[in-house]
């Protein structure tokens, strides 16, 4: 291992190791998901002061693990950081090509992960500034991306509907749906894989997530991604007691260029 790397592995396990919040899912973080790039990112992320202490798991995925990041003023972040060896890099293609902001023409996996990360970002940003309830984004370097932490004082994660079902469905959907509204009529996207798996409860708002397969509305793909979010949010909410229908929803979400 060259000294650049050892410097870095020896900095990141410092972040690792340094607990400041204690609790089951901190134990959970493995030494697997940093290569030496990663190491080399956290390293720089580090250094120009955007995280001080990694904590424990907040998710864990194929393609990616969120991890707790605490700063040198006890804030909490979400560090995010995208596998290479397991990222599904198919379909990271077909929602990156159509979009205008990108045009990458190397087939590198690693140069897809990293457009990926800040395809995400971006659509992050772009939500934010919008006034949709997404998490605030920080920065985004190469497989890396920073976001808000959404959850309580304590560190406690907010936990997905799917896990954490709203305690009045009517009144959180509509909550959902006038965000949805927003995410497609402002910010110009749609998101492409909607449901209760990436929606956050968090006390009782809702809080959209996974945004990095976002497609912008001229992207050929939209119509037919709009299309499949609202039949699946329906078919979610109707579950869970929502008197709701397809049609209904399409015409107050749906923007005129459809």
């Amino acid at each position: 291992m060259d000294s650049k790397i050892a410097k870095a592995d020896e900095k990141v396990q410092k972040l690792i190791s340094r607990k400041r919040i204690k609790s089951d899912e901190d134990r959970k973080v493995g030494s697997e998901i940093f290569d030496k790039i990663t190491l080399e990112t956290l390293y720089k992320l580090a250094n120009q002061g955007y995280v001080d202490v990694l904590n424990g798991a907040i998710s864990t995925g194929k393609e990616a693990n969120v991890l707790k990041g605490i700063t040198k003023d006890n804030s909490i972040v979400a560090v995010k950081i995208y596998r290479i060896a397991t990222s599904d890099f198919k379909k990271m293609n077909y929602y990156i090509d159509g979009d205008p902001r990108f045009n990458i023409k190397s087939k590198n996996k690693r140069q897809t992960i990293y457009a990926w990360v800040m395809k995400e970002f971006k659509n992050l940003k772009r939500l934010y500034s919008a006034g949709v309830t997404v998490p605030k984004p920080i920065i985004s370097a190469n497989n890396v991306l920073l976001i808000e932490f959404i959850g309580d004082e304590l560190g406690n994660p907010a936990q997905t509907v799917k896990n954490q079902p709203p305690k009045d469905p009517e009144d959180f959907f509509n909550k959902l749906l006038a965000q949805v509204k927003l995410f497609v009529n402002e910010a110009r996207l749609v998101h492409g894989d909607l449901s209760n798996f990436n929606i956050l409860n968090k006390d009782e708002t809702p809080v959209i997530i996974d945004v990095s397969q976002s497609v912008v509305l001229d992207n050929p793909i939209a119509k037919e991604l709009l299309e499949r979010d609202i039949k699946t949010l329906v078919n979610e909410y109707k579950k869970l007691g929502v008197n709701t229908s397809y049609d209904e929803v399409y015409e107050y979400i749906s923007p005129k260029f459809l």
